[in-house]
């Protein structure tokens, strides 16, 4: 991990956060009236996961066993921004929040977040020792790779590196997801240079695909209906989402990065002012259940985070990496993300996207 000064990188991300998101606007919202017992109070994204999270955890698990789930659906800077407006109130708001890796580890440094007590959590005997974290427990994983309609693209175009993506011949049939700026920066930053935190040689680089003419999706789900309707052949995306489109029919396929992929992790944190901690250890055990997890891959193609999970053969040839692949899976360095994620998105949104 990038050692780094908490000090400055906490000032300088406290008041990036603010900023962004609007600190002073934010209000309490409605669902903090749940308080009492048999309650957990869950951060998440809307859309797909929202749903899943719903289907695969919340109803089979806990609901159905009398626990009352309430989700705060809202973007993942909104969440964080809300959790460092409620950081000096007995209670907050949410009881869990569902965070990619970065930012897991982003609100964790921040204070904001408690160390998991994996004695809370019976399931977690099952968890991989690569998910287990000290801030956070991760869900789900996959990694980022180039992914093309297989309509446009043809043999000898596929993209077999990031650096095959972000080639300004593609013009505006290149894709980028505007939620996804901290990935599509480092995968960026590996095409430019091979290391993971050139930040400056990723600019460069995504600024000329973006003079080129790519076109900017706000979120997954639009890019993968700019892929369905041929606005675009190709971008970068997480595996997992490849393999859910493909179940939607739309017509996309993925390749392996040559050099290795980024990998991604998406989990879940206790604020240290939970209001209900007892629903916070209650879901994260939920979401460790093999059927919760089953089904997650089943629905929406990320790999399990436990070793108990059982993934049908066809599927996991779709959603699984072989083992060299596994040896190539790169972490991004959440330390300099933190230390650089206010500049990279003040960039991103007043430079980049303009």
């Amino acid at each position: 991990m990038t050692k780094f000064d908490k000090g400055i990188g906490r000032r300088g991300v406290l008041k990036g956060i603010a900023a962004t998101a609007g600190l002073s606007t934010l209000g309490m919202p409605s669902i903090v009236r749940a308080q009492s017992a048999g309650t957990a109070v869950v951060g998440t994204w809307g859309g797909d996961y929202a749903r899943l999270l719903n289907k695969n955890i919340e109803q089979p698990f806990l609901i159905d066993k009398g626990w009352e789930v309430l989700q705060d659906q809202a973007g993942d800077p909104e969440r964080r921004a809300k959790m460092m407006a409620e950081r000096r109130l007995p209670q907050g708001s949410t009881d869990v929040q569902g965070l990619n890796g970065p930012n897991m580890y982003q609100v964790y440094e921040l204070g904001l977040t408690q160390p998991i007590d994996y004695s809370k959590i019976p399931n977690a005997k099952n968890l991989l020792p690569s998910m287990k974290y000290e801030y956070g427990v991760g869900h789900i994983y996959s990694a980022k790779v180039p992914v093309y309609n297989p309509d446009l693209v043809s043999e000898a175009e596929i993209p077999h590196s990031y650096a095959d993506v972000f080639n300004p011949k593609w013009g505006d049939k290149l894709g980028i997801i505007d939620i996804q700026y901290q990935y599509t920066v480092v995968a960026a930053s590996l095409a430019a240079t091979g290391t993971l935190t050139d930040f400056e040689a990723a600019k460069a680089l995504l600024m000329e695909v973006r003079k080129a003419g790519c076109r900017i999706y706000p979120t997954n789900e639009a890019f993968a209906q700019g892929m369905k309707a041929e606005e675009i052949a190709t971008g970068i995306m997480w595996k997992a989402r490849v393999v859910q489109w493909q179940n939607a029919g739309i017509p996309v396929k993925a390749s392996w990065p040559e050099g290795g992929a980024i990998s991604y992790v998406s989990g879940f944190v206790v604020p240290k002012n939970s209001p209900n901690p007892e629903g916070a250890w209650a879901y994260l055990n939920a979401m460790l259940e093999p059927g919760a997890q089953e089904n997650f891959a089943i629905d929406m193609g990320y790999n399990p985070t436990v070793t108990n999970a059982t993934v049908a053969p066809d599927l996991n040839e779709r959603i699984g990496f072989k083992p060299e692949e596994i040896e190539q899976l790169k972490s991004m360095d959440f330390g300099a993300m933190l230390e650089n994620d206010v500049d990279l998105k003040t960039w991103w949104d007043r430079e980049f996207k303009a």
